[in-house]
């Protein structure tokens, strides 16, 4: 599921935001948002890094594809192999699930940035 900005959302587990609160070394409480808190998604940020190599990937590959067929044989097999010795690289980034974070301001007012997405469900 993606989220996205402007879209409602609610918690799909209850989510501790501080830690416990002690007082004279008595536990006096802590802050918790329980699960089906709603609220509005302001912000998504995707934190999927590409490397160079999966740049180049993209690049070389997008070139074959759209020019291999008019290359010279010879440029075209050099390029296959480049982008062939790029692959591992595409593959491994392909593999790992995108990390996205959101900001979302909750009915309540408070103001959660920096959440995984994967904690929200669509409201």
């Amino acid at each position: 599921m993606t989220l996205r900005a402007g879209q409602r959302v609610v918690l799909a587990a209850d989510t501790r935001l501080t830690d416990s609160v002690e007082v004279s070394g008595v536990v006096v409480g802590f802050l918790s948002l329980a699960a089906g808190t709603g609220g509005t998604v302001e912000q998504v940020v995707d934190h999927q890094d590409e490397s160079d190599d999966v740049r180049e990937y993209e690049r070389l590959k997008s070139l074959l594809d759209a020019f291999g067929g008019e290359m010279p044989p010879e440029s075209r097999r050099q390029l296959e192999e480049k982008v062939g010795s790029l692959e591992p690289a595409w593959t491994a980034f392909q593999e790992r699930a995108p990390r996205l974070s959101v900001r979302v301001r909750f009915d309540n007012g408070f103001i959660l940035d920096g959440a995984q997405a994967d904690v929200f469900v669509p409201a």
